[in-house]
């Protein structure tokens, strides 16, 4: 299968350009849904860093384990994980605010009317409670609690070590008989008559041809964007952030159950617990804090002695105006990049790697198929976008980026969402959202925007039966959160990572 015949259009090899995160995610997936009908190659070299930040996820990432048949304690013993119910917003409203945006189901609303609808009616009718006190996984985060023996079991999602996740990636991969190639690629070779990529020339003279090529290759989108020359749709006018450092420090207490994301006066911070170590970095805006400033700073607040030292990131956010051109599907980093607010870029990794699975082109390359996937693509990240702009619109702060953040224009449609809030308190989901309806609740009501007043069904319902309502909601979740453990008694009993483990992290990352 090493020939590559091109005569009948049909793919028979794939390419990835790049390892990472991204390449072996979309290794993984290709090599164990089509490890008999393609050759698949990986090319990546150890020369070559990878940014390394991304250590969080969101809920999705278990459906995708569990296709690629991943057993979730093996999986978390190799990397070092440790599971996320939340993110613990701080300081976003206004300096020492905080608020919860948990990953479960917030209350029981009925078919027509959300849960939030109903609970703003009690707060109408002056019956005050917080909003989390209707979510276990809001509840047990803040008691830094988890378990997965809850009624109904928790919503979740991981923290872990992104370079022990694509090692581990790996081995499932070459285990499906995907071929990877170590080197430098020093040339991209073009078909001459439609400039689709061809071949991939390594540093060492090895030519690798293939028929569809994946772009994992970063932020410089080497296939999709050097040699494509795709374009870029900047978010920049949104999303002032555009650089981070990064740095790993020892753990000085147990794991919480929840990315900390910290604002400050020129962006917000994160801090990633692991088993072994905790992952923190800040995310700035380059015209409110230089990259020394922002360095000291991060390095100020940190808890724990850092095990490296600081590294940069640049990013521009925003996205490739294809994601699939040509012969190319750029994933990742070189398809476009939303700042790691909501630790999304996993998720859309994985998104982009089970849209192309479900439209691959084994009989050849179909320009509706294409134009599908981009589309839905164009879609998803816009959807992304518009969340994480909510996050740095509704603020309160006095500071020069977060005044301006306040007063931007913004998309309209993240404006029809916010129009829809302020006059009649309602959130939605479109089919395919990743943020649900209790996710926009959380952040908007979080970050103090007035809704406007509830559905005319909450105010049907009378104060006797709506206080019994709030009862049976609120009394299971703190009888649920009060038999859970603490998340490190629950690891150390679950998935404790072995001490060789650690060690490979420390060497590795």
């Amino acid at each position: 299968m090493n020939a590559v015949d091109t005569t009948d259009g049909r793919i028979r090899k794939v390419v990835i350009a790049g390892g990472g995160t991204a390449g072996w995610l979309a290794g993984c997936a290709l090599a164990h849904q089509f490890r008999d009908q393609l050759d698949i190659v990986l090319v990546e070299s150890e020369q070559i860093g990878t940014v390394g930040v991304g250590e969080s996820t969101v809920p999705p990432i278990r459906m995708f384990h569990r296709f690629l048949q991943i057993d979730e304690q093996e999986f978390l013993r190799a990397v070092a994980g440790t599971f996320k119910l939340s993110i613990s917003f701080e300081n976003w409203r206004r300096p020492g605010d905080r608020f919860i945006h948990p990953f479960g189901t917030i209350g029981q609303g009925t078919w027509a009317t959300p849960f939030h609808h109903f609970w703003l009616e009690s707060l109408r009718r002056g019956m005050p409670s917080d909003l989390g006190e209707f979510c276990l996984e809001s509840a047990a985060s803040l008691e830094d609690r988890f378990s997965l023996q809850t009624q109904p079991q928790a919503s979740y999602a991981y923290h872990f070590d992104a370079s022990l996740y694509a090692r581990f990636l790996r081995g499932k991969a070459e285990a499906n008989g995907l071929r990877r190639v170590e080197g430098k690629i020093r040339e991209v070779r073009q078909h001459a008559h439609d400039g689709a990529v061809a071949s991939l020339v390594l540093e060492d003279g090895q030519v690798i041809e293939g028929d569809l090529f994946i772009d994992c290759t970063g932020f410089r989108g080497l296939l999709t964007e050097q040699t494509l020359h795709t374009g870029y749709e900047d978010w920049h006018e949104w999303l002032p952030s555009d650089r981070a450092v990064a740095v790993q420090t020892e753990s000085v207490n147990p794991p919480v159950p929840y990315t900390r994301a910290i604002a400050h006066e020129a962006g917000w911070r994160w801090h990633i617990a692991l088993q072994h170590r905790v992952g923190c970095g800040l995310v700035f805006s380059s015209r409110h804090m230089s990259d020394d400033e922002a360095q000291a700073k991060l390095l100020r607040d940190v808890e724990g002695r850092p095990l490296r030292d600081p590294w940069l990131v640049p990013f521009r956010s925003g996205r490739r105006l294809k994601a699939w051109n040509k012969n190319v599907v750029a994933l990742g980093l070189a398809s476009g990049f939303i700042e790691p607010l909501e630790s999304t870029s996993i998720h859309l990794t994985i998104s982009a790697v089970v849209r192309l699975i479900q439209l691959f082109p084994l009989e050849g390359i179909s320009p509706s198929l294409m134009e599908l996937y981009n589309d839905v693509s164009r879609q998803e990240m816009e959807h992304v976008r518009d969340f994480i702009i909510l996050h740095y619109h509704a603020n309160q702060r006095d500071e020069p980026m977060w005044k301006a953040c306040r007063e931007m224009a913004l998309p309209e449609s993240l404006q029809v969402r916010l129009r829809a809030w302020r006059e009649r308190a309602h959130a939605w989901q479109d089919p395919g959202e990743l943020f649900r309806v209790d996710s926009w609740t959380s952040v908007l009501t979080g970050q103090g925007i007035q809704p406007g007043p509830p559905h005319p069904l909450s105010r049907a319902i009378s104060d006797a039966d709506l206080r019994t309502l709030l009862d049976r909601i609120r009394r299971p979740v703190q009888q649920e959160v009060a038999k859970m453990p603490s998340q490190a008694a629950f690891i150390e009993r679950y998935c404790n990572a072995s001490a060789q483990a650690w060690q490979r992290g420390m060497a590795v990352t």
